[in-house]
């Protein structure tokens, strides 16, 4: 038997509100686990994502990402948590790179504020009429905004701009259509924004067994936004604020730039919350 210690913390929090944004458990040093084990964890604390932080030859550390029924290749709440654990165990300082499947990431801190750098977007058309994407966001479509792309910063997901904050609050996601729109590697996921103050107002949905749950902060799709941005020729450098959460019961602050260079950065606070181990 051995003890494996993790932490627990929360990602792109609102305001330094400790029990904001979105949880993260982060296993430190994770060699001794298989992908079955790592699975399992995942599914035991059944958060969002877990992460398991691994030896890197390319990286500062090498990082697999699970959330309770499969392996993700990139994850931006993890990937922005597990590098404050790396931080804090001594591994990099402000500066690291993460090796993920899907790209060796760059993330820099400022305090406790972390930055990655994803991997450059790639984006192609929505096949489905607007009427159809209304209709599974169970919305009109004249509430569906400009260009829905699926988009892949590193992991592939379906944005769907919409015309006004009004129509993200009243967004009821039928499970049914949801999952007959999948991405290249076979995921329903679909994130909506639209202006709402100063910043953005955006949702997440993802399927779990025949319900759909939304996610209280998404940095991956936060990403993907980044390459809408570059695919719907936005002027660089784009900057948005981007609140989430609202409908989760925990508001999220996340951080969107898009260089003049094309680099997509998602930036968010982080906190720990506590530290455990477990024996296996």
């Amino acid at each position: 038997m051995a003890a494996f210690s993790y932490r627990i913390v929360n990602v792109f929090t609102h305001g330094h509100a400790p029990l904001s944004g979105n949880p993260l458990c982060v296993f430190e040093r994770a060699q001794a686990l298989d992908a079955a084990r790592m699975q399992a964890l995942a599914l035991q604390f059944n958060l969002s994502e877990t992460s398991f932080i691994l030896p890197s030859e390319r990286a500062s550390a090498k990082v697999r990402i699970f959330t309770p029924h499969y392996e993700m290749p990139f994850a931006g709440h993890p990937t922005l948590g597990t590098a404050h654990v790396c931080r804090a165990l001594g591994l990099a300082g402000d500066r690291l790179t993460l090796e993920l499947p899907a790209a060796v990431i760059p993330v820099r801190a400022t305090g406790d504020r972390w930055t990655l750098q994803a991997k450059a977007p790639g984006w192609r058309e929505v096949s489905e009429p607007r009427l159809t994407l209304a209709a599974m966001l169970g919305l009109e479509e004249r509430d569906i905004g400009e260009r829905p792309l699926w988009v892949n910063a590193g992991v592939e997901q379906l944005i769907v701009p919409l015309a006004s904050e009004a129509a993200v609050r009243r967004v009821n996601v039928r499970a049914d259509l949801l999952a007959q729109l999948r991405s290249a590697d076979g995921h329903s996921q679909v994130y909506v924004f639209a202006p709402a103050g100063a910043g953005l107002l955006a949702r997440f949905f993802f399927p779990q067994g025949r319900a759909v749950l939304e996610d209280p902060a998404t940095g991956s799709a936060t990403a993907n936004l980044g390459g809408w941005c570059l695919a719907t020729g936005r002027t660089l450098p784009c900057e948005y604020d981007i609140s989430q959460g609202e409908y989760t019961g925990r508001l999220s602050a996340l951080r969107l730039r898009v260089d003049e260079e094309r680099n997509v950065l998602v930036s968010g606070d982080v906190i720990e919350l506590g530290r455990g181990s477990l024996t296996l």
